[in-house]
């Protein structure tokens, strides 16, 4: 595309763009009109276009900008050498300023980098022209953030704080005489973490509203520039132009961060996590243990399973033997899933682990992977997987490849689990002093199974 073509291009979108795309009462005949009124013939202007060593007649702009007609004439008038009284026709690169042809050959630019002014008004142009372009994708850039980003940010807000209070309401009703303050604190506490990122989303908007404005003004003012100046006042103006384009360039890019979203942990409350685990396993209408038992298919060559479908036990590689092929089975490591799975109400199992220094306990998807000795296959170190899992003394909850240490005060003989699908809450808790040791909250999107894996002897489900 040549100059003169991107130069109209740029002017046409710089002051009609938002007009044409905003306004649906505009046919497109009215927006070619328009466009026409401003670009007629392709060409902002009559008469000359400079560019590198040719020239054609010279660019004599059309200025449609209130009192502009007073300094046309100024405009039109070339600038002469003080010294030589010779017409500025050249630019000095090394001195930085317009010079003539006398300083050029006898005078103080002598023997400097010089070029005809027009060749470095078409610079200036072309680098204006790329400038402008770029703000006006950035300019769409931000308001697409402030549109969609910030828009739908706002929305989830909302609907995790909603879901806040119906958890911490749904809670709160089991064990309400007991905890009235602290129903009262937790719903504070989001309220105050919901007015916080409200505020931080409004501070966004209003910051990314203002910067766009400016941007927006600055361009139009640098297009104005570009196309209503001739070559001297465009190369005189080269740094007030350069500090307009530096105030552009530091206006940085939109980031969305967790700071526009609700902190969930601000429903958390040790205290009623611990009497809701108490009033659902201990209370007047405590909720009866699920009966579980693991499925033989899924049975890994690695481990054996009692009669009773409850025990599985860690072999030693003599003792293995092949069993027949199924799509179910865990090939190579040491898992073993059970049945029924969950996809509503709250369910509890407590499993034995004795004296088994290697297990995990937990919950997985039925899709997780069954072939292999790959990640995907292993538990806790996927998406579709959460385990307590216990290695050489120590404790930690795993999931997707990430753990969370967890302190133990003395060794665990058992580990009870409990799955709230309503609140979206898998619990794990030392059955005999009944104190929490992990909660787990994610939005669980297909049914899921309890699942185990031992390295070292054996784990059974307690009925």
């Amino acid at each position: 595309m040549s100059e003169e073509d991107r130069l109209c291009e740029l002017a046409t979108v710089s002051l009609h763009v938002s007009d044409l795309e905003t306004d649906p009462g505009l046919d497109n005949s009215q927006k070619h009109e328009d466009q026409i009124n401003i670009c007629e013939g392709g060409r902002l202007y009559n008469g000359t276009v400079h560019g590198g060593s040719s020239t054609k007649p010279a660019p004599e702009f059309v200025d449609t900008t209130v009192g502009s007609s007073a300094d046309s004439s100024d405009l039109g008038k070339a600038k002469l050498c003080t010294e030589h009284e010779c017409e500025l026709e050249l630019y000095c690169s090394t001195e930085g300023k317009l010079t003539c042809s006398q300083c050029v050959s006898v005078g103080f630019c002598q023997g400097h980098a010089v070029t005809e002014l027009v060749t470095r008004a078409t610079i200036v142009r072309n680098q204006l022209v790329d400038v402008c372009e770029e703000m006006q994708l950035q300019a769409v850039r931000i308001e697409r953030f402030i549109d969609r980003t910030l828009t739908a940010r706002e929305k989830a807000v909302q609907t995790d704080a909603n879901r806040a209070r119906e958890r911490v309401l749904a809670q709160v009703s089991v064990v309400r005489e007991a905890l009235e303050e602290e129903e009262q604190r937790l719903l504070e506490a989001i309220q105050r973490e919901e007015e916080h990122v409200e505020q931080c989303l409004l501070t966004q908007r209003a910051h990314w509203t203002q910067t766009l404005e400016k941007l927006t003004q600055t361009r139009t003012s640098l297009v104005h520039t570009l196309t209503h100046s001739t070559d001297t006042t465009l190369v005189s103006s080269n740094e007030e132009i350069n500090n307009r384009i530096e105030d552009a360039e530091g206006v940085g890019e939109p980031r969305d961060s967790e700071q526009l979203s609700l902190n969930r942990s601000c429903s958390d409350s040790k205290v009623l996590m611990g009497l809701w685990v108490s009033a659902l396993l201990l209370g007047p209408s405590a909720h009866r243990s699920t009966t579980m038992q693991f499925e033989k298919q899924t049975i890994s060559p690695l481990l054996s399973l009692s009669n009773d479908q409850r025990t599985v036990t860690f072999l030693p590689k003599r003792q293995r033997q092949l069993p027949p092929y199924d799509p179910a089975r865990f090939d190579n490591l040491p898992n073993a899933l059970c049945s029924p799975s969950m996809s509503s109400g709250t369910h509890s199992w407590v499993v034995d682990v004795g004296t088994s220094g290697a297990f995990k306990v937990g919950i997985c998807y039925a899709s997780i992977e069954r072939k292999g000795s790959g990640n995907e296959a292993r538990l806790g170190y996927n998406t579709n997987s959460w385990v307590l899992s216990h290695y050489d003394g120590d404790l930690s909850f795993c999931h997707n490849g990430c753990s969370v240490a967890v302190a133990l005060t003395k060794k665990l003989k058992r580990v009870g689990l409990l799955l709230d699908w309503p609140s979206q809450t898998l619990l794990f808790y030392d059955p005999e002093s009944m104190s929490v040791l992990h909660v787990a909250r994610y939005a669980f999107r297909e049914p899921l199974l309890a699942a185990c894996a031992v390295a070292d002897q054996s784990i059974s489900i307690v009925h």
